[in-house]
């Protein structure tokens, strides 16, 4: 049984149907530009989850035309990966000059901080998976080279993808805070195996075979980055490895478990920065939330993450939104 959304009810205008597809597009996934690309009625729904540190959604719509651009990503950048598998119609996908056509059953990944395109030239269906680029343990200037490709539904491990995937898609209304978790290590599992396969050429070895391993701890960190006792012991107890391994883990990919925790939490802390609905709470409360009790501490370390002070963070963001907030 499909869980998809209904239209939107037809006693909504067209200008206002598109105008809150459009709104519902960007909150649910990054910042977007969504243009019309015919005079047809337009309807449209998404639905979402959120899957520990994933967001699942289906989205389906009459034709549009999305784009990601660099003074959008200028804006914000949580830097995100999004896979995209095709259920139904066609979507034309571009980034980093390639372009590709996504099928039913196909899928593609692409990355939110750098430009893309999506045109959808009639009705279709497609669930989106975002997750934090992290999670994917694959090497970020190796994941540029293979973003926007398709990967057929219909053999190997992508017909295995479309499979996992097409069933979240029918069952969203079932899943449980319970299963989640598992669930999510499952997808992200899943998905760094089919693009370590990818990369290798389609000849898995010794060291893609680490890869969901590596995965699963990562999204172990991620859930728990709010807890002070996120030690390196306490993290490979709880995936049954040794300390020793965990660390040989991160060494391969060129990082240490407290700096990846570090960088991380950093991250936590700039997004809630420069989150509206979060003004209320003072730096110090939101650093302390992520793990740094000294102020001081926390303002050092965001300033050589970001080239700029938490207070100076948070004060161009709220320019911003009062500039966007008086324009006509």
């Amino acid at each position: 049984m499909s869980t998809a959304i209904p239209c939107l009810p037809s006693t909504i205008q067209q200008a206002d149907r598109f105008e809150a597809f459009r709104e519902s597009v960007s909150n649910t996934f990054v910042p977007l530009q969504v243009e019309r690309v015919t005079a047809q009625p337009f309807d449209g729904w998404l639905r979402s989850v959120d899957l520990g540190a994933l967001k699942v959604t289906g989205v389906g719509a009459t034709p549009h035309r999305v784009r990601r651009t660099p003074t959008l990503i200028a804006r914000s950048d949580p830097e995100y990966y999004k896979l995209g598998v095709q259920l139904q119609g066609r979507c034309t996908l571009s980034q980093a000059g390639r372009e590709t056509c996504l099928t039913a059953g196909d899928s593609a990944i692409y990355d939110t901080s750098r430009p893309y395109t999506m045109t959808f030239d009639g009705p279709y269906r497609q669930l989106v998976v975002m997750f934090p680029r992290p999670l994917l343990c694959l090497p970020d200037d190796r994941i540029r080279a293979i973003t926007a490709r398709r990967v057929p539904g219909d053999q190997g491990l992508g017909a295995l993808l479309h499979v996992l995937v097409r069933e979240i898609a029918y069952r969203l209304d079932e899943l449980t805070e319970r299963t989640d978790i598992r669930l999510a290590d499952t997808i992200v599992n899943l998905v760094a195996t089919v693009y370590a396969d990818q990369l290798d050429g389609g000849t898995p070895g010794h060291a893609a075979g680490r890869k969901p391993l590596m995965s699963k701890v990562v999204s172990y960190i991620e859930r728990h980055l709010d807890e002070a006792e996120l030690t390196p012991k306490r993290i490979a107890d709880e995936n049954h490895i040794s300390t020793r391994y965990l660390h040989k883990l991160f060494h391969e990919e060129s990082a240490t478990v407290t700096s990846w925790i570090r960088t991380r939490r950093l991250e936590h802390c700039r997004r809630e920065l420069r989150d509206p609905a979060r003004r209320d709470r003072s730096i110090g409360v939101i650093a302390a939330h992520w793990g740094f009790a000294d102020p001081a501490n926390f303002s050092r370390v965001f300033r050589n993450a970001y080239g700029i002070s938490p207070r100076e963070y948070r004060a161009a963001t709220d320019d911003y939104s009062a500039e966007k907030t008086s324009r006509p």
